[in-house]
């Protein structure tokens, strides 16, 4: 079955940098398009940062612009956020999503979340 496991996360101080992992298996990793999300206390859950199959594009939260960095490594099966100039804005817990073709559709998958918390 499809899993995807976040790892990285953490306590830092603002301005520090983190990089979060995800591990996936149980599908065809080199079709699937990934993304990082991001959820904080209170609010809807929105999209930091995607990655097509092959890495070729990415793109951005206007919030995260400049900052984050995704990609990914087919080889691997694992994709990466590399998050740099950390605000306490960031704060949230960080889900890994992959969008797998299944037949003719694709289908969405979550990991289980990484915490990340920026604070001095």
């Amino acid at each position: 079955q499809v899993q995807l496991v976040e790892s990285g996360g953490g306590l830092v101080q603002p301005g520090g940098s983190l990089r979060l992992s995800c591990a996936a298996s149980g599908f065809t990793f080199s079709s699937s398009p990934m993304s990082w999300y991001r959820q904080a206390p209170g609010k809807e859950r929105e999209l930091v940062a995607t990655i097509s199959s092959f890495g070729g594009s990415t793109n951005y939260a206007d919030s995260v612009k400049g900052r984050f960095t995704i990609s990914r490594d087919n080889a691997k099966k694992m994709v990466y956020l590399q998050m740099n100039r950390l605000k306490p804005e960031d704060t949230a817990v960080y889900f890994c999503e992959a969008s797998v073709l299944v037949g003719s559709y694709r289908s969405n998958y979550w990991g289980q979340g990484t915490q990340v918390t920026v604070s001095s």
